[in-house]
């Protein structure tokens, strides 16, 4: 049977697209000339070579390590006890550190080492299972094979999907091994990634941005469920300290009021009320969330239900002038946790064009405003004196009360409590006589009632007069009481 080269007239050398191996399968260029089947095989070999490899230096570099310490240790006790031994306990601990670095690289060859290989099909069939394994120790998660299993049935509608799909996967393991590196140097990685990969598929799909951008956020998904218990506020950085702080600053300004920060909301209005609790319970959900984009979507719909508040309270459109004041005061009442380490993640890690156009990046923007804004808060940002401003943060007054000395006052305001009370038993006692004389009339009302109505229904009850069997005028002896009779009148024609 031609080939279609040959139908189209052109000669191709069939050995020349056989594998170099000779297993019979037709091989690629971009595999060195090799079919997938042996591809693979020589790509396992060379890894297992390179583990191999690694496991013996760190071998080696344990071995001298033991030496050198027990070496120390022989010297340290054939020196005499004297000026020299804070000298020798300090060589000690420096060796034990030195030991201790040692025994951490072993134990990371040594899991790399027991990684399970691949294991082929039936002979003949030239596929090979996919046996990614996870990382010895660590259990995968159900939203990370979920994310996995996704991120596959979207590739395959995709030509280069199998490609994507591998560099991906690369890169994620890449990454765990680069968990040394700082935060930025981490976040500088993904983002490369993202830009290559990104021109490559603008390359392919020849300018079409929205399914780059399509292609971009499944891929977002699966690395970043994958790495998110790594790079998501990391040990060598100062996220949590920053977080307890900003927790405890918004915990301190609870006192904060709509009137304070200017807002134009009106919570009385049920849809109003309704819309704030749902901005404040999107804002919380963000910590829960662990891919970028989908902490994104939480601040977006949290800034559509601030701007249903405003729209709905002011009869019209909402400005960034009216929606900044009323996102910080979500932000007060939600205290959400953990939010300086979501802000930094998605900084790090988003895609750079979702945070740069978009009204995701707009609302991101506003946030780290308001957090920004809340650090900085003073009595002039609050249109209070100093004076008030300092009462409130130590507690010592509250928009409910009027600041001022509470010690001074206390003991008047618990006697003008109790007048009051006085006040309102006389009250009451005068609202219970009454009460008690409506009582009153209300029974001498209904006896009388009841009297009436016994009596109508007695005289109701007795028989009435036989009916008279005379004219009708008979009982009318006076006859001057009836009117003249009529006479016919004749009228000439």
């Amino acid at each position: 049977m031609s080939t279609r080269s040959e139908r189209r007239g052109i000669h191709v050398d069939q050995s020349d697209l056989l594998c170099s191996k000779g297993c019979g399968f037709y091989g690629n260029t971009a595999w060195h000339g090799l079919c997938s089947k042996c591809w693979r095989e020589e790509y396992q070999q060379s890894r297992q070579t390179q583990i191999q490899e690694d496991w013996a230096l760190a071998e080696r570099l344990q071995r001298e390590e033991e030496t050198a310490y027990a070496s120390s240790q022989q010297g340290a006790l054939s020196q005499p006890a004297g000026g020299s031994a804070p000298f020798s306990r300090f060589q000690e601990r420096k060796t034990k550190e030195r030991s201790s670095k040692v025994n951490t690289v072993t134990k990371f060859f040594t899991s790399s080492a027991k990684t399970p290989q691949k294991k082929n099909k039936e002979p003949g069939s030239g596929e090979v299972q996919s046996g990614a394994s996870p990382s010895p120790g660590r259990q995968p998660r159900p939203d990370t094979d979920h994310a996995t299993r996704h991120f596959i049935d979207f590739l395959k509608t995709l030509k280069p999907g199998r490609e994507i799909f591998k560099q991906c996967r690369s890169f994620t393991e890449t990454m765990v091994y680069k968990r040394d590196l700082g935060a930025e140097e981490l976040s500088e990685c993904v983002q490369d990634f993202y830009q290559s990969l990104s021109d490559r598929l603008h390359t392919h799909f020849k300018g079409s941005s929205e399914r780059v951008e399509c292609v971009m956020d499944e891929v977002e998904r699966y690395m970043m469920t994958r790495l998110y218990e790594e790079v998501f506020c990391p040990e060598n950085t100062d996220d949590e300290k920053k977080d307890l702080d900003t927790q405890k600053r918004i915990r301190a300004l609870h006192w904060v009021t709509l009137d304070m920060l200017c807002v134009p909301v009106d919570q009385d209005i049920p849809e109003v009320s309704d819309n704030v609790v749902k901005a404040i319970t999107d804002m919380i959900e963000m910590d829960s969330r662990r891919v970028p984009r989908d902490k994104l979507s939480c601040i977006t719909r949290c800034s559509k239900h601030i701007f249903s508040a405003i729209k709905t309270t002011k009869k019209e459109a909402a400005s960034a002038d009216d929606f900044l004041p009323t996102l910080i005061y979500v932000v007060l009442k939600a205290n959400p946790p953990r939010l300086q380490s979501n802000i930094q993640y998605i900084t790090r890690y988003c895609n750079p064009s979702r945070l740069m156009t978009g009204e995701d990046g707009y609302y991101f923007t506003n946030l780290c405003c308001a957090v920004a804004f809340i650090e900085k808060l003073d009595a002039q940002s609050l249109n209070l004196s100093p004076e008030e401003f300092d009462l409130h943060m130590s507690g010592q007054a509250s928009p409910q009360r009027p600041p001022g000395p509470p010690a001074s006052s206390s003991l008047s305001q618990v006697r003008e409590r109790l007048d009051l009370l006085s006040g309102l038993g006389v009250r009451q006692e005068r609202v219970m006589e009454g009460a008690r004389r409506l009582e009153s009339d209300l029974i001498d009302w209904t006896d009388a009632v009841e009297h009436t109505v016994q009596g109508t229904l007695e005289r109701l009850d007795s028989p009435l007069p036989p009916p008279s069997s005379s004219a009708i005028d008979s009982d009318n002896v006076e006859g001057d009481l009836l009117p003249p009779p009529l006479l016919p009148q004749v009228f000439a024609g």
